[in-house]
């Protein structure tokens, strides 16, 4: 490993060393978040020598936001806050792999970026989002290391943690989200999300060294006026559990269907490629017609029987007249373990 030098304070610790400092070096940790609680957060795992950090937020730098987000500068005001976080994080530490989405995490986006992060470090301040980060999280069975702030006072937690408590055991869901206050609307103490986002760089780095006693199962509660602090057991629910888990399938069904969907551009250099494999399957009266090399007519009702004698990992396109039966038969072949598929969105009537 190179560079040991930058990290030789802490590597002399004997519950870190070489071979932890390695282990900071190959972890992929993602930022949902890069405002008051991600810049901290952002900042001491740069400076730690964590590998690869994943930065995401849709937002733009305002004057409103320095006092407390210390990344950012006043002629960063009116930049994208993902692109502007991950130059100030490089400045601080050019061996570190910056990925940027200068997006909103949504139910359309949210596998895709996750990805192959080990780590997500929510620093949102939107309770939907947070619903949408754990039930990824649970389906994905990824640590969420969470904080979240209110004018003088915030809390820490980990879920998801080694198969403990998730968000939604902590907090079940309700119907009034919408009342939540952000600090938009209540202020906060500009300290007092760099304190929390510490807490949570603090909990990162002992999941990935596998060092000290995580947060999982407790809420750590910090009153930064009075300077007092409270930790709360809470229990693992497995319904809760479950409800995420069956959420978060659901989004990850929903973006892939998204993925596999081909408009007709797509389709057409799909039906130019030797190695893919274009199956009509509506019936042999049905028009217009549709030939070419890599086209075979195999009507829904025969497809089972066909796809049998089929490579598992051939690459597949599916078209009907509609894409509703095509979107079926990709479904049911997806099941069947085929790996390559995808389909006509709005079927050949879309040509």
């Amino acid at each position: 490993m190179k560079n040991t030098t930058r990290y030789s304070r802490q590597i002399v610790l004997p519950e870190i060393g070489l071979l932890g400092q390695q282990k900071l070096r190959d972890a992929h940790v993602l930022v949902i978040g890069a405002g008051g609680l991600g810049c901290p957060v952002l900042q001491n795992l740069a400076a730690a020598g964590v590998g690869s950090l994943g930065i995401v937020d849709g937002d733009v730098v305002e004057e409103t936001n320095l006092h407390r987000q210390l990344l950012y500068t006043l002629k960063d005001c009116g930049k994208g806050k993902a692109a502007t976080a991950a130059e100030a994080v490089l400045l601080l530490n050019p061996d570190v792999n910056v990925n940027v989405f200068s997006e909103f995490l949504n139910k359309q986006n949210a596998f895709e970026i996750v990805g192959d992060n080990q780590i997500i470090v929510d620093c949102t301040d939107s309770i939907g989002v947070r619903y949408l980060i754990n039930d990824v999280a649970v389906s994905k069975n990824i640590p969420v290391v969470y904080a979240s702030i209110y004018k003088f006072e915030g809390q820490v937690s980990v879920f998801n943690y080694k198969n403990g408590p998730s968000y939604r055991c902590l907090f079940p869901e309700t119907e009034s989200l919408i009342t939540v206050p952000n600090c938009v609307a209540s202020g906060v103490l500009g300290i007092l999300p760099n304190t929390l986002g510490a807490f949570q760089a603090t909990e990162v780095l002992k999941i990935i060294l596998e060092i000290g006693s995580v947060l999982s199962g407790k809420l750590l509660i910090y009153d930064g006026l009075h300077y007092q602090t409270q930790l709360v057991d809470f229990a693992k629910n497995p319904a809760a559990i479950e409800k995420g888990r069956i959420n978060g399938l659901k989004i990850l069904n929903q973006e892939n269907a998204e993925l596999q969907a081909l408009d007709s551009e797509a389709f057409l250099e799909k039906c130019r490629q030797d190695d893919c494999l274009v199956i009509d399957i509506r019936e042999a009266y049905e028009e217009p017609e549709w030939k070419g090399a890599n086209v075979v007519n195999v009507p829904l009702v025969a497809l089972e029987n066909y796809c049998c004698q089929l490579d598992k990992d051939e690459s597949i396109v599916l078209f009907c007249q509609s894409g509703q039966r095509s979107q079926l038969a990709l479904a049911y072949l997806k099941k069947e373990g085929f790996t390559e598929l995808s389909h006509l969105k709005n079927g050949i009537q879309s040509l």
